[in-house]
């Protein structure tokens, strides 16, 4: 298997509301957007964000997503302060093992972000 590239598709029930989060409140970039769908800039990877998914109004369990969003961050403080200041709720984890900041995105869909 030769791969090319690697993405990540979250399916969303609010497309419209779920990528304005992406783009405005957590800083990704549009690198390609259609009717359905856009993708956005993810390290050397890419994050699909389309329509056709089931919101949740709290976070989702593992039985309802059992995936994780992680991005590993050179500048984790910085970026925690960014998001902050731009009204996104951060939980910062301190852990045996790391440091973490857990946002959930408007559909329940859990992201972390970790120290690098």
């Amino acid at each position: 298997m030769r791969i090319k590239e690697s993405g990540i598709i979250v399916f969303m029930e609010n497309y419209e509301s779920s990528l304005e989060f992406y783009v405005n409140q957590l800083g990704f970039q549009i690198r390609e957007q259609k009717e359905d769908l856009s993708i956005l800039y993810f390290g050397n990877s890419y994050l699909m964000i389309e329509k056709n998914g089931v919101s949740s109004p709290a976070p989702k369990k593992r039985d309802q997503n059992p995936t994780v969003l992680r991005l590993d961050l050179l500048d984790f403080d910085d970026s925690v302060k960014a998001l902050q200041d731009r009204g996104v709720l951060v939980d910062v984890h301190v852990l045996d093992w790391g440091t973490i900041a857990a946002i959930i995105d408007p559909e329940g869909n859990r992201i972390e972000l970790k120290k690098s």
